[in-house]
C-alpha cells in the first residue's frame, strides 16, 4: 500500500511544473482565492526547508568530499553567473528599481529543490543535483545578503545584516533542525526508521511543491493590477535571466572539459533558483516596494517551464 501511496505521490511532484502554472492562471482569475497565504510565505519557506533537512544525513556531507571539484564549480557557477545574469538583464531591459532589486535577489539565491526533480527527467546525475543544493543552500545564508547587498546596492542602500539574520531563520535553523530530527530516527527501530523516512520521503515533495505553488499564486493574486502594467518588460527580463543560466551553466561546464550528464547537471542547477526564498526575502526586506517580490513570482514559472521543455528534450535521448 505504501508503495502505491510513493508512486503516486512522485508522479504528482513531477507534474510541479502544471501545477504552478495552474495556481498562476486561478489566481490571476481569482485573486481573492489565493492572496490569504501573503503573510505565511516565510513560515512556507521555512517548512520547505525543514523537509529539505528531513532528507539530509550527516553521511551527505562526506560525499561532497569524495567530488570536491566539481561541487566548487557548480556552486560558484551558482553564485557567479545568476546574479550578475540578473544585473545584466536588469540593466539591458532598464527595469524599474523594485522589478530590478527582486530580480537581483532571485539571482543571489542558492539553487531550487524542484532541480532535482528536472535532474531526474533529464536523466542527468541526481545525486550530484542534491549535493549542488544542498551545498548552494547552506552557502546562501552567507552569499544571498553579500551578492544582493552589492548589486542591489547599486539602486538604493541594501540591509545586510537584516537579510542575513532571515538567511539564519528562513533557512540555516529549520535545516539544521531537519538534518538532526534525521539524524535521531537511526536510533530507532529499523522497521520504525524505514517506515517514517519512506512517509518523509514521500510526503515531502508534495508539501514542497504544494508551499511554493501558495507562495507564487498569492504574489501573483496580489500584485495583478501591477504585473499588467509592467508584463511584457518583466516577463522578457525574467525569461532571458534564467535562459542565460541554463545556457553558461551548461557552456561552462563542457569548457572544462565535462561529459553531457555532468552538463546537464549543472545547466540545470544554476538555471533553477529558489524563487520562493528570493519572494520571502523581498516581501520582508522590501516592503515599501509593491513590486519586488514579483520578479521571484514569474521566475517560478519560468525556470519550471524551461527546465521541464530541457528534461523533454534530453530524457528522449540516450
Amino acid at each position: 500500500m505504501l508503495n502505491v501511496w510513493q508512486k503516486t505521490c512522485v508522479k504528482i511532484a513531477e507534474w510541479f511544473s502544471l501545477w504552478i502554472v495552474i495556481g498562476c492562471l486561478w489566481a490571476w482569475w481569482q485573486p481573492e482565492v489565493w492572496i490569504w497565504f501573503l503573510p505565511y510565505i516565510a513560515i512556507g519557506l521555512g517548512v520547505i526547508m525543514l523537509g529539505m533537512g528531513l532528507t539530509l544525513r550527516l553521511a551527505d556531507f562526506s560525499e561532497v568530499f569524495r567530488m570536491p571539484k566539481i561541487i566548487a564549480i557548480g556552486v560558484l557557477a551558482q553564485f557567479i553567473i545568476m546574479p550578475l545574469s540578473a544585473y545584466f538583464w536588469a540593466k539591458v531591459l532598464d527595469l524599474e528599481a523594485s522589478l530590478a532589486i527582486g530580480l537581483i535577489l532571485v539571482g543571489a539565491c542558492p539553487g531550487g529543490t524542484a532541480s532535482n526533480v528536472i535532474t531526474y527527467l533529464a536523466r542527468a546525475n541526481v545525486a550530484l543535483s542534491v549535493l549542488l543544493t544542498m551545498c548552494s543552500t547552506f552557502a546562501a545564508v552567507v552569499m544571498t545578503p553579500l551578492l544582493t547587498q552589492w548589486l542591489a546596492g547599486t539602486y538604493l542602500p541594501v540591509d545586510g545584516w537584516g537579510l542575513f539574520r532571515s538567511m539564519v531563520v528562513v533557512v540555516l535553523i529549520p535545516l539544521i533542525a531537519g538534518l538532526l530530527i534525521n539524524t535521531a530516527l537511526d536510533r530507532i527501530q529499523q522497521h520504525k526508521r524505514h517506515v517514517v523516512r519512506a512517509v518523509i520521503h514521500t510526503v515531502g515533495p508534495i508539501v514542497s511543491v504544494a508551499v511554493i505553488v501558495l507562495v507564487v499564486s498569492s504574489i501573483v493574486a496580489g500584485n495583478k493590477a501591477a504585473i499588467g502594467l509592467v508584463g511584457p518588460k518583466l516577463f522578457c527580463s525574467v525569461f532571458l535571466f534564467h535562459a542565460t543560466g541554463f545556457a553558461l551553466g551548461y557552456v561552462v561546464m563542457k569548457w572544462l572539459g565535462y561529459g553531457k550528464i555532468e552538463c546537464r547537471t549543472v545547466s540545470i542547477e544554476v538555471g533553477m533558483q529558489n524563487s520562493g526564498l528570493g519572494a520571502s526575502l523581498a516581501k520582508t526586506h522590501f516592503a515599501g516596494m509593491a513590486m519586488a517580490p514579483v520578479p521571484a513570482a514569474i521566475s517560478a514559472v519560468f525556470h519550471c517551464l524551461i527546465g521541464s521543455a530541457l528534461a523533454g528534450i534530453w530524457g528522449r535521448r540516450k
